[in-house]
């Protein structure tokens, strides 16, 4: 082999030699001895904010969690079983000031798919969270919608982003509301340790388990999983027929239908699947002689729980809908 050619051997098999030492050691740092420190331009970051719960009015409204709302890849509903006690909190100070109005932003990224019927995953993040207060009682007045694209790393442990709260308007309470010192009304999100022990492992059993009372007292109607078509039982069957001799003697008086789900799947889907179970009970006893009027239907999504969702039996026990008289009135 001539000189030449051995030379340029040499300073391919350098070069080789040198690139794999630079990328391994250099780049990937996974070379014996110290690393060197990477600088700051070779940092790349996600936009700036915090996973933690900030709500903030000026002097007059505050409250903090170091949870916060939750939302899954490409989802248009977000989860706000972690902050209920600050977000009722919330709904209080608006209805004591219906001069003010508070803008929901919901954050997305731009490599989420939207599926929703809403410009952006993030207006319907937004728009969740107004249908939140609006079952709350707050005036649709008070109530604005928005997005902003946000860089966000979306992983199977963790989807809580947040979203933006901006206020607008007069406030007129006079005591500053902060966390330490939020409205009594407010609810603390419930704790496996305050629900109840499903009464059955089926809908079925769930169903069986429902005894007749009274007219006075709630009963539950159970269903099998995204179906609005009750299970029948002899007790609910003695209800039904005992709501109708009674509001036929006293029309003055409602049968109060609300509806349930487990918290599976979107909360603004699950809203309407409440409301859809309410109206599908409804139309029972219409069929049965009750003017329509005598029966209040409505609907809660997966906000009142009766057992534990984070169990298979649990999520069975509160698909369903609550049916009792309402002594008050018409």
């Amino acid at each position: 082999m001539s000189t030449a050619k051995t030379l340029t051997w040499f300073v391919l098999i350098g070069w080789i030699a040198g690139g794999a030492y630079w990328h391994v050691c250099r780049i990937k740092q996974l070379c014996d001895g110290t690393p060197e420190p990477i600088t700051e331009a070779e940092v790349i970051s996600a936009d700036s904010y915090s996973a933690a719960l900030d709500i903030q009015d000026a002097n007059y409204f505050h409250v903090t969690s170091v949870h916060n709302l939750g939302f899954a890849r490409s989802r248009g509903g977000v989860s706000t079983e972690a902050i209920q006690a600050q977000l009722q909190s919330l709904a209080s100070y608006l209805k004591s000031n219906p001069k003010k109005t508070v803008k929901f932003v919901g954050y997305y990224s731009a490599e989420e798919e939207n599926n929703t019927s809403f410009a952006s995953v993030g207006l319907a993040r937004a728009d969740a969270i107004k249908q939140y207060f609006l079952k709350a009682g707050i005036p649709e007045k008070q109530l604005l919608v928005d997005a902003e694209l946000k860089n966000l790393s979306f992983t199977a442990a963790d989807s809580s982003y947040g979203a933006g709260f901006i206020f607008s308007g007069v406030a007129e309470a006079a005591e500053t509301v902060t966390a330490e010192n939020m409205s009594e009304s407010a609810i603390p999100p419930a704790s496996s340790e305050s629900l109840e022990a499903p009464k059955g492992q089926t809908e079925r059993e769930l169903a069986a388990a429902a005894k007749y009372e009274s007219i006075f007292r709630p009963m539950e109607l159970y269903f099998p999983l995204s179906s609005n078509q009750f299970i029948r039982t002899n007790d609910n069957d003695t209800f039904f027929e005992e709501v109708k001799k009674y509001l036929k003697k006293n029309p003055d008086k409602r049968l109060i239908l609300t509806g349930h789900t487990d918290s599976e799947g979107p909360d603004d889907s699950n809203l309407r699947l409440s409301k859809s179970r309410a109206e599908a009970v409804k139309r029972q006893f219409i069929k049965k002689g009750i003017k329509s009027d005598q029966i209040i239907t409505n609907g809660k999504g997966e906000t009142q729980p009766l057992a534990d969702n984070a169990l298979p039996a649990g999520r069975k026990a509160n698909r369903r809908v609550t049916m009792v008289i309402d002594e008050q009135k018409m």
